[in-house]
């Protein structure tokens, strides 16, 4: 549509939100970029290859208390009326010997090796030390308070399949089984790009506004799994942005924020179909349907809207997805609790809206209190609220009192 046409019809046509994902993910492959790094280094990032435990955990048999290892057997009729009385053995360590003949005892401590001969431990409240022997109280059967080699994980046992985005504990595991470096997919890299002549960084005079979409898209990035490279401000001319886009090209994925309706200074779209190709020029969700999704020279390009509403909105509705798909990761759907509607939630037919509700209350007693229903520049209504509910394109609202779904969409990387 020429630019002059584009203006007058303004956004009467918009695309559906699920069809507007499809059309970009169409456009958008895993990369296949890996890593080899400590694997100190490696929380949140995605596993290249599967990974099998290189070793037993733990790698021999073990005392699982603190006590004395004996042969289960000396200790078959022990009881606290009639101890069994066993010899203590002392080697090199304080009370600590490397084997256990039948009729002896030595002191172990919890994780320390079962000493050869010995198959079980008694704990050390039932047991007292007379002399040079020790009473024990109780009977044991074989093994009871031992850790056998390998009861934790096995030598060759899968741990991870590829793909798999490794958490704290995860890193503990690998260490534990024998690995000290793993392989692992690179992170995508993101450029973002702030337009508009109004943008500055800090102390903003009259007419001038301090930049906010990038620094939310960068964490955002950051959070989902990317690396983003965060620019100064462009001014909204087509010099000076067709020169931002190209420099990022080299990256896996580029953002834009602001300048993406059809205004006589939203360029950015304009400029993607100069260089490239715009696959969506509006979508059909509120608040945020200025958004421009496109691909120049291979590189997806999201024009998200400078409305800082509208800018997270469509973050989490396609730039999330795409940063998942070129990164290789999974892309869950967004946790949700349930709420009543603590009042009526208007919608227009057509449109997919997001309500940013707070929430009160517990269990079946949670309300979903709406924090506004407009005002794509609020951002302090994103800011101070829980989450949203997201009321379909069917659908004219919903009435105060109805059981509601609420996006927790800031809890999920």
């Amino acid at each position: 549509m020429p630019d002059d046409a584009r203006r007058e019809a303004g956004f009467r046509d918009r695309t559906r939100v699920v069809d507007a994902r499809t059309a970009l993910l169409e456009r958008v492959a895993a990369e296949d970029r890996t890593d080899f790094l400590p694997v100190f280094r490696t929380d949140g990032r995605t596993l290249a290859d599967p990974v099998d435990a290189a070793r037993d955990v733990p790698g021999y048999d073990r005392a699982a208390v603190d006590g004395w290892a004996v042969h289960a057997e000396d200790i078959f009729d022990a009881s606290s009326r009639a101890p069994e009385p066993l010899d203590v053995l002392v080697d090199g360590t304080p009370e600590g010997a490397d084997q256990v003949p039948p009729g002896a005892t030595t002191r172990v401590h919890t994780g320390s090796p079962l000493p050869d001969g010995a198959d079980a431990v008694v704990m050390i409240e039932h047991a007292d030390r007379v002399g040079d022997r020790v009473e024990v109280s109780t009977a044991l059967a074989p093994g009871e308070n031992v850790g056998i080699r390998g009861e934790d994980v096995e030598a060759g046992q899968r741990l991870f399949d590829a793909g798999h985005r490794l958490r704290p504990s995860d890193l503990g595991l690998l260490a534990s089984a024998g690995h000290r470096t793993v392989r692992v997919r690179e992170r995508p890299t993101v450029g973002i790009v702030p337009t508009g002549e109004e943008l500055v960084g800090a102390d903003p005079d009259l007419g001038e506004v301090i930049e906010t979409n990038g620094l939310t898209v960068a964490t955002l990035v950051t959070r989902w799994g990317g690396v983003p490279a965060r620019r100064e401000p462009v001014p909204d001319q087509h010099s000076a942005l067709r020169a931002a886009l190209q420099r990022d090209l080299h990256r896996d994925l580029i953002v834009t924020t602001g300048g993406s309706s059809v205004g006589e200074r939203d360029l950015v779209p304009e400029v993607i179909a100069d260089l490239g190709e715009v696959l969506v020029h509006g979508v059909a969700l509120r608040p945020g349907h200025p958004v421009a999704l496109g691909v120049i020279e291979e590189t997806p390009v999201l024009a998200l809207p400078g409305s800082p509403v509208a800018c997270v909105v469509n973050a989490v509705q396609f730039l999330r997805p795409v940063l998942k798909r070129v990164g290789g990761l999974p892309c869950p759907d967004l946790p949700c609790v349930p709420a009543t509607l603590d009042r009526k939630a208007p919608s227009e037919p057509g449109v997919r809206t997001f309500v940013r509700v707070r929430l009160k209350g517990e269990g079946d007693g949670r309300r979903a209190i709406p924090v506004r229903s407009g005002g794509a520049s609020v951002l302090s209504s994103v800011a101070l609220a829980d989450g949203w509910l997201v009321i379909p394109e069917n659908n004219e609202g919903l009435p105060a009192g109805e059981r509601v779904d609420v996006e927790l969409w800031e809890f999920l990387p």
